[in-house]
């Protein structure tokens, strides 16, 4: 694939993009903005690729199918766990808009400095990327819809304290994705899809 035009068409083709808000966000956030070698000849190749520190950009096809199964929507508060690259925060930043925010989290100083600075690149009103906590995610606060983009070993509780009621977190454990609900009685609801490969989350 040699375009962004030509990897939104694949991602549309195999199913992985559906979502009109979704496919919108890819078609105006560009993955070349967020790769170390933006002259590389695989920058829109379906894989992962290095950006370094041990950490990936993640497979596009993984990106839509995930943002597919998070439902995010305009005017949210969204929670991005491993922004890396940034490339994932600023999806969600475009999708969220002016009436919504992203908070990215990043436990890498580099990528921290790395991702805002791609992030520099769009004109994000509410989009940022902190340095993570001690504590996964962002304590004392509550989010329509969260985003992990590496691996725990288990579900992370503190996690569901920080949706709110109706809000879903998708989430890679072990080789599993899950989707994950919290109804009106604050109990969690979840799928599972089975067999993908993530970097692993550092708790």
């Amino acid at each position: 694939m040699t375009s962004n035009r030509n990897l939104i068409d694949n991602l549309i083709n195999s199913g992985a993009l559906r979502s009109s808000n979704i496919t919108e966000a890819f078609t105006n956030v560009d993955r070349v903005d967020f790769v170390q070698d933006p002259t590389a000849s695989d920058v829109y190749g379906d894989y992962p690729l290095p950006i370094g520190y041990g950490q990936t950009i993640s497979q596009p096809t993984t990106v839509a199918m995930m943002l597919e199964m998070l439902e995010p929507k305009k005017g949210q508060k969204i929670l991005d766990i491993g922004t890396g690259s940034g490339w994932t925060t600023a999806l969600l930043g475009f999708i969220a808009g002016e009436s919504g925010s992203v908070t990215g989290v990043e436990r890498v100083a580099e990528l921290v400095k790395y991702g805002n600075k791609n992030l520099q690149k769009y004109n994000f009103k509410n989009v940022k990327i902190i340095q993570a906590q001690d504590k996964l995610g962002v304590v004392g606060e509550k989010f329509d819809r969260i985003l992990v983009s590496a691996a725990a070993d288990k579900f992370p509780s503190e996690l569901a304290e920080q949706l709110k009621v109706d809000g879903k977190l998708v989430i890679p454990v072990q080789n599993s994705i899950y989707e994950v609900t919290k109804n009106k009685d604050g109990k969690l609801e979840g799928v599972e899809y089975y067999g993908f490969t993530f970097v692993p989350l550092i708790l």
